[in-house]
């Protein structure tokens, strides 16, 4: 799943080329194939002509919202957001970072910025399919089933990185430092 680009919102209907019009319900359909996936956003005429022998992996339902008109410069902050957060995880694709992008997407859920589509699960994994509620963007977030007591560790470790004055998170030839434990002593004195 980690392998797929987040792709953003059509603005015109994949089946009839019609442009959408604010507002009017669309379907945005994901189908999966040997190359990976592929995203249809399609009017409600379409959908009601192709719906009966559509096979896709995932679908839903939804209201068209136009890209904004001029980007909106984004503000000067020193600290990263969580959107931003997000996307960088998703784009490194580290295994060990699983478990702090779930969280980051739970979080722009309660803020209703991301909102839950569906989910799947594949290969005894579940996989939560999100869409940005104004760009439109398909995002895949493993759930790593977190148990209650690894939860505050993977908070504290993302509100970390999202502290003002909080640089990007450290790595290591193994991953990502946590800034919380001491390295190990193998017997060496420090110097």
């Amino acid at each position: 799943m980690s392998d797929w680009q987040i792709k953003s919102r059509s603005n015109c209907c994949a089946r009839k080329a019609t442009p959408f019009a604010e507002g009017d319900p669309i379907y945005t359909l994901l189908f999966r194939d040997q190359n990976g996936f592929t995203r249809e956003d399609i009017s409600e005429a379409a959908w009601l002509e192709f719906k009966d022998s559509a096979q896709p992996y995932s679908f839903w339902r939804s209201r068209y919202e136009p890209p904004p008109a001029t980007p909106v410069p984004p503000a000067a902050l020193a600290k990263e957001s969580a959107e931003t957060l997000l996307r960088r995880l998703i784009e490194e694709a580290r295994p060990d970072l699983t478990n702090a992008r779930y969280v980051v997407a739970l979080m722009l859920e309660r803020k209703k910025i991301l909102k839950q589509v569906d989910s799947r699960n594949e290969n005894d994994e579940k996989v939560l399919i999100y869409e940005h509620t104004k760009t439109g963007e398909v995002f895949f977030i493993p759930d790593p089933q977190l148990k209650l007591d690894q939860l505050d560790a993977v908070q504290a470790e993302v509100y970390a990185w999202l502290a003002p004055e909080a640089a990007p998170p450290p790595t290591t030839a193994n991953g990502p430092r946590n800034e919380g434990t001491q390295p190990e002593n193998n017997g060496e004195a420090a110097g």
